[in-house]
């Protein structure tokens, strides 16, 4: 269970998260929604430990993060995707999974198990990573983030200046993370894409979560008209 509690975040002088509270289960997924510059990848970057908030509590399974590098974050059970994916470039498919698996030095997933959960991976395994197309980029970074054996993943923008058919593909590659079992973080400006996808979801406005409801309650809901304006 990933728990965020009375967060505030600043990028120097200036308060950007406000007493944010949210909660992910394992096999959860949950939106997190909001319109461009309402903070949803700015708290993904505090959850990680990118940005260091200055109070509130950040904890996986009960254990505190607060004060722990993004790198010990991931091996207390944290995954990250981040926008568009960023492969390694240069380094082929395998390669990219390889190196994750030597870095983490953790009990988790082999090369072989995520493309066994994966297969379109194993046929593009040998493959330069900088050469795959977007939807191929984004299953490459979910696998990778896999590697280090998270129970919480977040993904941030997965969607992002992905065709449609694309991002079914992304969909897809969020529902086989909940039938595994992890939780999921999704922070998106596509609303639509999320909610089809998601549990629960939050709606985010200059740094605040202004409302929290089951997903298909805010399909077309007043709250998602007004904070999000569709």
């Amino acid at each position: 269970m990933l728990r965020v509690e009375g967060l505030n975040g600043y990028y120097g002088a200036s308060h950007v998260l406000f007493d944010v509270d949210l909660h992910v289960a394992p096999g959860e997924v949950v939106a997190l929604l909001g319109r461009n510059g309402a903070g949803k990848t700015t708290t993904m970057a505090s959850i990680i430990g990118f940005l260091r908030h200055r109070s509130g509590s950040i904890s996986i399974d009960g254990r505190q993060l607060d004060h722990l590098a993004p790198h010990k974050r991931i091996r207390a059970g944290l995954g990250f995707v981040p926008q568009s994916g960023r492969p390694f470039r240069g380094l082929s498919v395998r390669e990219n999974l390889e190196i994750v698996r030597g870095r983490t030095m953790t009990a988790g997933w082999s090369v072989n198990q995520v493309f066994e959960v994966f297969p379109a991976l194993r046929e593009i395994a040998a493959r330069d990573a900088g050469l795959l197309s977007g939807g191929q980029r984004q299953m490459l970074a979910v696998a990778r983030a896999l590697m280090a054996n998270p129970s919480i993943m977040l993904l941030d923008e997965p969607t992002e200046g992905l065709a449609p058919v694309i991002v079914q593909t992304v969909g897809a590659l969020v529902r086989r993370l909940r039938d595994e079992g992890i939780g999921v973080l999704l922070a998106e400006q596509n609303q639509r894409f999320a909610l089809a996808v998601s549990d629960r979801g939050y709606l985010m406005e200059k740094g605040r979560i202004q409302h929290e409801a089951p997903a298909a309650q805010l399909v077309d809901s007043e709250e998602m008209r007004r904070y999000l304006g569709v």
